[in-house]
């Protein structure tokens, strides 16, 4: 699996890890997995595509 975005928000002590969306709901809401396998739902607007 690819991690092409970073998780930017500063929330569960995630802000700067690679993460990678697998679900995208209603209301800008989308899951994602982070490269420890850990996952959440949170806004769209808390990641960023990795440079």
């Amino acid at each position: 699996m690819t991690f092409p975005y970073v998780y930017f928000w500063h929330r569960q002590g995630r802000k700067g890890q690679r993460c990678a969306v697998t679900a995208r709901g209603k209301m800008n809401s989308i899951r994602v997995v982070f490269e420890d396998g850990f996952q959440m739902i949170t806004s769209g607007n808390a990641i960023r595509r990795a440079a």
